[in-house]
């Protein structure tokens, strides 16, 4: 997680809690996992597109 360290991650999950309540934070840590696999997933998406580009220019230049 970089240089943060269990204080800093306590006081942000405590802000967290104060802001959003114990009752929103399910909903809000599965809409943070929904963003963080759809990100993934066009990440993914997008190395595929390249790589498969970068096939075909040597596929070209090897004929």
């Amino acid at each position: 997680m970089g240089n943060l360290g269990f204080q800093e991650l306590l006081i942000i999950g405590v802000v967290i809690l104060v802001m959003f309540g114990g009752r929103k934070i399910p909903e809000f840590m599965k809409g943070l996992g929904k963003g963080i696999r759809e990100f993934n997933d066009a990440k993914n998406n997008v190395k595929k597109e390249l790589e498969d580009g970068i096939n075909e220019k040597d596929e070209k230049a090897a004929k």
